[in-house]
């Protein structure tokens, strides 16, 4: 054995308090949330909002409410530990009980429950627009099962939706997900409206306060991003200020293009591809 090999000082040298923002404190007896634990109940999910496509193919008409009640109950006592887990990892108490947000996991987890009908509507148009837009597309069912745009979307309104109900780290463990798969990263705190298609997709950004239209359409390595990161006095990033491009209804951004700062790309506006956009886009008739 090495004479220099000593495993106290190891120890030492890793426990040094100057590490210490990169230990998690279990200060409550609570676990972290699980990324296995969520990706079996995104999962599940999809075996909800897509029935037939994932899961259980083989339901009959007759037999899919009676399916869907079981999944959801399923889905609904991962959810409520997932999302006491978030907000136990965000929580400043240091109490080893906190009823208030296990109050609040149950509260959040039955209004998601409640708003998936619209979740899924959302998604329908998701659907829509990527077999309008697609002439490769033969069908719904293909670009349910097959294409990255609807498998990033359908991660992202999940993820959206428990940003909009306040959790916190699991929208973007779960949008995470879908960028390690897609390679199309959209933060799940952006805003995207009905009708959105991602064409092929690898390599698109999507910034955290991005706005985007109804029936906007975009292609691989598009970024809707940031300038710059206005700093607060002590020289740290000044956080959740908007600072994403506006994309307004019917747009179509082409391939590679580049949109930054909080400017608006006008209706119906054409973005060519290799395009670097820093300044607002009107489309005058």
């Amino acid at each position: 054995m090495n004479d220099n090999f000593k495993i106290d000082e190891i120890v030492q040298g890793l426990c040094d308090q100057k590490f210490d923002f990169l230990k998690h404190s279990l200060r409550i007896r609570v676990s972290m949330p699980s990324v296995e634990k969520l990706e079996y109940l995104v999962e599940k999910l999809k075996t909800v909002l897509f029935p037939g496509y994932f899961g259980n193919s083989d339901i009959s008409d007759n037999a899919l409410p009676f399916y869907l009640g079981a999944t959801l109950d399923e889905i609904r006592k991962i959810l409520l530990e997932q999302i006491r887990s978030g907000l136990c990892f965000d929580c400043g108490f240091d109490e080893l009980t906190c009823s208030n947000c296990e109050d609040r996991a149950e509260n959040i987890a039955e209004t998601f429950l409640i708003k998936l009908p619209s979740v899924k509507a959302l998604l329908s148009t998701d659907v829509i627009a990527a077999y309008n837009g697609d002439p490769a597309a033969k069908n719904y069912g293909e670009a349910i099962f097959c294409y990255p745009s609807i498998n990033v979307l359908t991660h992202y309104r999940i993820a959206n939706e428990l940003v909009k109900l306040g959790v916190p780290i699991i929208p973007r463990i779960i949008a995470e997900m879908a960028h390690s798969k897609t390679g199309i990263d959209i933060h799940p705190g952006a805003t995207i409206g009905s009708h959105f298609f991602i064409d092929h997709g690898t390599g698109v950004v999507i910034g955290e306060t991005a706005v985007i239209g109804n029936n906007v359409r975009i292609y691989q390595g598009v970024t809707l991003g940031a300038k710059s990161f206005p700093l607060d006095e002590n020289g740290k990033p000044i956080k959740g200020i908007p600072r994403h491009p506006i994309v307004e209804d019917d747009v179509t951004i082409y391939s590679n293009s580049t949109i930054l700062r909080r400017i608006t790309i006008g209706k119906g506006a054409v973005i060519g591809g290799n395009m670097w956009v820093a300044g607002t886009v009107a489309l005058f008739f």
